[in-house]
């Protein structure tokens, strides 16, 4: 599978969601009508349960399983545990840390990176165990590119090159009772958004993928907004300066309506801005979640 348009855009993968514990990611998650994975574990200390959509985008719960493993692979250079530990030692153990970019070459992504003066460190190449919910396993296989300025604590990027995709049926882990069928936006945070262009664009994969203050990958749009853009549109507070930090996710759901009465049916507080539905961050949820109904 392609995996990279012709123009050279990356699209979006998935997004990386530091927490504490996995059990109250599940517990809310499912409470929010999503339906969640059975927990995958790394080789290197992290753990996570998978929300997958029906678009291939997904959310990546990630939460220490083994302190001392992690600490030992930041030690031996692995950047997606050292990245991770310095974005909970600033931001703490909940919050929303990585955007992740689809690609066919991470190497050659590495290479770009190099370039540009944007790699965050080497590649990661591994692989782990998943299993569906009829219990059915297979092994997954990744290879990993990072990009991030230097001075850039709260955010990062990476390409993630699947080398091995499981042969399991995701349909009943696509299948969530909120109606959420994919990932329309992504929206960041910046003190000055237009400084996060270049690096942005870098790891997009094309210079030309940014107008204004929105990048538009093939399957998703990313936006990075001032903190008083971010909070006069969505109602959420945008936090403590930063220079960069992803804060809000957009899903396209099938009923707004729908969608309002299940939260409301789990006791989940949601505020209305607009047509959109509005979640605030919780433990287990380190992002404004936002529901918008398909056109």
């Amino acid at each position: 599978m392609t995996r990279t348009t012709a123009a050279g855009i990356h699209p979006l993968d998935h997004l990386v969601l530091p927490t504490q514990n996995l059990d109250v990611a599940r517990s809310r998650l499912t409470s929010l009508g999503f339906v969640v994975a059975p927990t995958g574990i790394h080789p290197f200390g992290t753990e996570n349960c998978c929300v997958f959509l029906a678009d291939g985008t997904y959310l990546e719960p990630l939460a220490i399983g083994s302190e001392q493993a992690t600490i030992k692979a930041a030690v031996e250079g692995n950047v997606f545990v050292a990245r991770d530990r310095l974005y909970r030692e600033s931001r703490g153990d909940e919050g929303f840390s990585a955007v992740v970019l689809g690609t066919d070459n991470a190497d050659a992504d590495h290479a770009r990176y190099v370039e540009a003066g944007l790699s965050a460190g080497g590649t990661l190449s591994f692989s782990r165990a998943f299993t569906d919910t009829s219990g059915k396993s297979d092994e997954a296989s990744f290879k990993l590119a990072f990009a991030s300025a230097n001075d850039t604590t709260d955010a990062f990027l990476f390409a993630c090159q699947r080398i091995n995709a499981p042969d399991v049926d995701r349909a009943a882990l696509q299948a969530h009772a909120n109606g959420a069928t994919g990932i329309m936006e992504v929206v960041a945070i910046s003190d000055h958004p237009a400084e996060q262009s270049r690096l942005i664009s870098v790891a997009l994969g094309n210079p030309a993928a940014g107008v204004g203050s929105a990048f538009h990958l093939p399957n998703a749009t990313l936006s990075v907004l001032d903190p008083v853009s971010f909070t006069a549109r969505f109602g959420v507070s945008a936090g403590s300066p930063t220079k960069l930090r992803f804060a809000a996710v957009v899903f396209g759901v099938l009923s707004a309506d729908a969608t309002s009465s299940l939260l409301a049916a789990n006791a989940i507080q949601h505020d209305i801005a607009g047509s959109d539905i509005v979640v605030q961050p919780a433990s287990g949820q380190g992002a404004a979640f936002i529901f918008r109904e398909i056109p």
